[in-house]
């Protein structure tokens, strides 16, 4: 019997010569992550084990991004107990403020996860990186302090559900407004932990910040992880970012999947998700005239460099809606950099928006952008469950950078469509 991509990978990583849906292996990790909310739990378990050094100091990264900069006692708590395991253990791989990023744009950046790579991580869009290749998955704190100590986990080889990618997106259309189509179609739990392996002549024209997108938010529909085939278009960016040692599993023509499902890229239209699921999926024209409060432009799902350039193109010589909240937020120290020396900072200043660090912030609800009682806003962002940004009476709107540039000059959620024409 056919294998998957992800089946691949992990028959690899646990000395099999095959594995089928259901099985239970164990396998090696050649990544293991947490940042500043998941990594303290995590080494406290760690520390129960009686262990006094990590699997591999090399493997091991922590990302001081959700309340970094330190929004209050408690945050500076957890960042420095991680500060100092790192430095107890050696650790490589530690991102603090001035160094760090979001986490799962930063990895990528830093060529530290490549193509075949098992990378588990204390948080559910650690599947993001299954845009290069690899077989990442979200876990608990407990799984990832056994990682730490061992550099093994135990997993339960998932079903897939195929993607066949065909034709080409539209101008202002982008990879977020192709995942969020997707959960629309198949619900929140309708990849409950299987993998979304995305394959198909239409990957051709999807930039690698699209396939990083919409692996991130494979998790939004219960996926165990979302992978991409490997292409140039993947080695090219590894390559770039001094990535190393790219293995190429590509899914058996006998492989079994539990669903096949075609999607012409060229009929997605820019899409916003309703609360309070990501399921809530609309097209322009199925609704009426909502006006906004904020709109948030960053988050590992869309804080990268290409996201703000398209923000910026649609922003330009505009200003933002009186009474509407603007906050951008480069991904890393190194999009803000590139994003400040093509004079796209100064291009959202002048319009009226805000330009944060590198935060998780806003995402969460953590800080920075916090939304009061009945507030709305339209966010590029990855969930819009009841309260995640806010207050329990706030509402949030998941969009594009393009769809969230538009909403910002408009004061309503807009069509980029509408603001720039197709």
């Amino acid at each position: 019997m056919g294998m998957t991509m992800t089946q691949k990978i992990l028959a690899a990583h646990s000395g099999k010569e095959s594995v089928s849906a259901g099985q239970l292996i164990l396998a090696d990790l050649d990544l293991v992550l947490g940042n500043d909310i998941t990594s303290p739990v995590a080494i406290k378990e760690f520390t129960k084990l009686g262990k006094d050094s990590v699997f591999d100091k090399n493997k091991i990264t922590m990302v001081m991004d959700h309340f970094a900069p330190n929004k209050d006692i408690k945050a500076a708590e957890q960042c420095k107990m991680c500060r100092d395991f790192c430095g107890d253990m050696d650790i490589t791989h530690f991102y603090d403020v001035g160094k760090m990023g979001i986490e799962h744009a930063l990895l990528p950046e830093k060529g530290l996860v490549t193509a075949g790579n098992v990378v588990i991580g204390a948080d559910s869009h650690t599947c993001t990186y299954g845009a290069l290749g690899a077989f990442s998955t979200g876990v608990g704190s407990t799984d990832m302090a056994c990682g730490m100590a061992v550099g093994k986990a135990w997993f339960k080889v998932p079903g897939a559900i195929k993607f066949n990618l065909t034709g080409s997106l539209r101008k202002y259309v982008s990879g977020k407004d192709v995942i969020l189509h997707i959960i629309g179609m198949i619900g929140v739990d309708g990849a409950l932990y299987r993998s979304m392996e995305f394959t198909g002549e239409g990957l051709s024209s999807l930039s690698m910040s699209d396939r990083l997108c919409i692996a991130n938010m494979a998790i939004e529909a219960g996926a165990k992880n979302g992978i991409f085939e490997v292409d140039d278009i993947t080695l090219d960016y590894i390559r770039e970012h001094g990535g190393s040692g790219p293995v190429i599993y590509k899914a058996d023509d006998d492989a079994v999947y539990d669903q096949v499902i075609n999607i012409d890229l060229s009929e997605i239209e820019p899409t916003v998700s309703f609360p309070h699921l990501p399921e809530n999926a609309k097209t322009f024209g199925e609704f009426g005239e909502i006006p906004i409060d904020q709109v948030v432009i960053g988050s590992c799902t869309n804080g990268r460099l290409e996201d703000l350039e398209i923000a910026a193109e649609i922003m330009k010589g505009k200003k933002c809606a009186d009474g509407v909240r603007v906050i951008i937020i480069p991904a890393t120290q190194q999009i803000y950099l590139d994003a400040m020396e093509k004079g796209l900072l100064k291009i959202f200043i002048e319009s009226g928006a805000v330009v944060s660090t590198p935060t998780c912030g806003p995402c969460l609800g953590g800080y920075m952008g916090i939304l009061a009682d009945g507030e709305r806003a339209v966010t590029t962002t990855n969930r819009n469950f009841v309260g995640r940004m806010g207050h329990t009476g706030s509402e949030v709107y998941l969009a594009s950078p393009a769809t969230a540039a538009a909403s910002a000059v408009t004061g309503k959620i807009s069509s980029p469509w509408e603001v720039m024409g197709k």
